[in-house]
């Protein structure tokens, strides 16, 4: 899906490293780890990083992209739950 969408694949490997890699801005930085935040339970998001979200995305778009990474975590734990097997949206290139 993000390959169609115009992410390179060197990015979507780079996603384990998001936060050394220059693959990804400042932004996407931010919002990977709000969402590494969200869904880790281990994890919650500290007014620190809500704060460097904020410098980065307005209000409207804070709020879709909590919304975007809760229903993908709603998502998984239902799917996992019921035994729902991954559709393989995303397959590594062949070389």
């Amino acid at each position: 899906m993000s390959r169609k969408l115009g992410v390179s694949e060197e990015k979507i490997l780079a996603l384990d490293d998001y936060n050394k890699s220059s693959l990804f801005s400042t932004a996407e930085r931010v919002a990977l780890e709000y969402a590494d935040n969200i869904t880790l339970s281990d994890r919650d998001v500290s007014d620190e990083l809500f704060s460097k979200l904020c410098e980065q995305y307005d209000d409207d778009a804070i709020v879709e992209l909590t919304a975007i990474i809760a229903f993908e975590n709603c998502s998984s734990k239902f799917n996992r739950a019921l035994r729902i097997p991954s559709q393989n949206l995303w397959r590594r290139k062949s070389k």
